[in-house]
């Protein structure tokens, strides 16, 4: 068993669910704050609802993505300490100012948020709510400027072999931290807006469905009440009417600034990391255009295999050019110049152990980055077409009465979250073989990688390693089961699973009540 596989597989699968939580943070983050912003100007019961609501939810994945968050930073230290104390110089800075100004700037005033209901002014309780949304973009940006140096090393000088930092202000404004930031933030946008959407189609279906709502003959809502279910009244569909319209147009917004984000990256891909690219389009041969399909990959890792159905010709110049007829350098043209700059085989250093001597691919694993780069953009268009058809189908009031396109509102959530996950995987495991990238563009500082054989720990077992990440992937996956089972439990309860005033019959909630609130004490 190879201990670095083992590794590399622990930190994606722990990673990648922590990823999860990341985005609805940053998203749903945002739109709760929209929501209590237009409800301290307007004073109107519906924006506070929808506040305490989409409120509740955003507690529950913060709560989760905190939990799942705080293993990563351990792994550095227990599994890959070579590489902390490679990149430790560099990393220091942007690590301690997450942790020091912007983690702990958002967990207190999302703390005097959670407790400040009924005690705070309510500017004052808006303001803490922006300060702690504020704080979670500030921490974002932190971790991808850590990230982004490992994929474009700049700011800094190689003393004894290791890179010592001397300019934090390059190392802060690395272009590719910055259009990686701004990429990560459209992304997270769209998930909380899909996950906005999806919710608020689920409710108004249900309230078309108990005949609460109805349309008249020219398809435009009735908006009725059921007295006898707590929040079943008109200021509930107002609620859910303006998430729905709130979410579609954010969805589409998101999308839009993914698409010039995106191609900004693939740009700066082109230049920092040209066989990732090449990987990522299946191009073995130079040429302009853009396979949409190809196949053979799945099968193997050599160019030979692969053949290519369906291409657009030219779109891949322009991805990468801004024109149509400059040609791109594919895989059998950058291997050789890999080899030539970067040697053949891993270098006989005493920090690579056992690696030393090994032959190296410089090529990533083709199937990954080819299927990831179209998961990527494959469902991040998906779920903006979906938006656009819900703002649509809306116009009138209400969602249409069909049951498959409330089910399919609900699996829509998922779209940009697999697309968030796709683009991670894609960036990590096209850096590969590296750990961190060697300088390809013109601003990096050359001489600056390390190749991911070296990061692991040298006294760490594969043994061990394999039990921890047996171990962190159940604990995952309970923790998993456990916020589906929270989100979906607060998602079907409505306005009265956050607002449980709203119950007037005068019946007191207890723990053993099927509908009682957990975290009734934040409100």
């Amino acid at each position: 068993m190879d201990p670095v596989l083992i590794g590399r597989w622990q930190f994606g699968i722990t990673t990648v669910y922590h990823f999860w939580m990341v985005p609805l943070t940053l998203g749903l983050g945002l739109l709760v704050a929209i929501f209590q912003t237009m409800y301290t100007r307007t004073g109107d019961e519906k924006w506070l609802r929808g506040t305490k609501f989409w409120g509740k939810l955003f507690l529950v994945n913060f709560i989760m993505g905190v939990a799942t968050g705080i293993v990563q930073e351990f792994q550095f230290g227990m599994a890959w300490s070579e590489y902390s104390k490679f990149v430790g110089d560099v990393f220091g800075a942007p690590l301690a100012m997450e942790a020091l100004i912007a983690f702990f700037l958002e967990s207190t005033f999302l703390g005097l948020w959670i407790f400040g209901w009924g005690r705070l002014s309510k500017r004052a309780h808006l303001t803490v709510l922006w300060c702690a949304v504020i704080g979670a973009w500030i921490s974002a940006y932190f971790i991808i400027v850590a990230n982004s140096w490992m994929q474009h090393p700049v700011g800094v000088e190689m003393v004894d072999g290791r890179p010592v930092m001397t300019n934090i202000w390059a190392v802060l404004t690395n272009n590719t931290a910055i259009a990686a930031y701004t990429h990560t933030l459209a992304g997270s946008l769209a998930c909380g807006a899909a996950f906005m959407l999806g919710i608020a189609w689920y409710h108004l279906y249900r309230r078309r469905r108990d005949g609460i709502d109805t349309v008249d003959e020219k398809g435009r809502v009735v908006v009725g009440e059921n007295p006898a279910v707590p929040g079943r009244d008109k200021k509930d569909h107002e609620v859910w009417f303006k998430s729905l319209r709130i979410g579609g147009w954010a969805a589409v917004i998101a999308f839009v600034a993914v698409a010039i984000t995106g191609d900004i990256q693939a740009k700066l891909m082109y230049e920092q990391q040209p066989m990732k690219m090449a990987s990522a389009e299946a191009a073995c041969s130079d040429g302009t255009s853009f396979s949409v399909l190809t196949i053979g990959i799945p099968d193997s890792n050599h160019c030979d295999d692969t053949k290519t159905l369906i291409e657009v010709p030219g779109l891949l110049s322009f991805l990468v050019h801004s024109n149509f007829t400059e040609e791109v350098p594919g895989v059998k043209t950058l291997l050789p110049e890999y080899e030539e700059k970067f040697g053949g085989v891993i270098p006989d250093d005493p920090m690579y152990r056992d690696y030393a001597g090994q032959k190296i691919d410089y090529q990533p694993l083709m199937i990954v980055t080819y299927w990831g780069f179209r998961f990527m953009i494959g469902f991040g268009a998906l779920a903006a077409i979906f938006a656009g058809y819900a703002l649509f189908a809306t116009r009138k009031g209400t969602v249409p009465k069909s049951k498959f396109l409330a089910h399919l509102s609900l699996w829509g959530i998922a779209a940009p979250f697999v697309a968030n996950s796709a683009g991670w995987v894609f960036t990590e495991m096209g850096r590969q073989p590296f750990v961190v990238a060697p300088n390809m563009g013109a601003d990096g500082v050359d001489g600056v990688m390390l190749y991911t054989a070296a990061a692991i720990s040298p006294s760490v077992s594969a043994g061990a390693m394999l039990f921890s990440l047996v171990a962190l992937t159940l604990l995952y996956g309970g923790l998993m089961v456990v916020e589906l089972i929270l989100i979906i439990k607060y998602a079907r309860g409505g306005i009265a699973a956050a607002m449980p005033e709203l119950d007037t019959s005068g019946s007191k909630p207890s723990a053993e009540h099927e509908d009682d609130d957990v975290l009734s004490f934040a409100y």
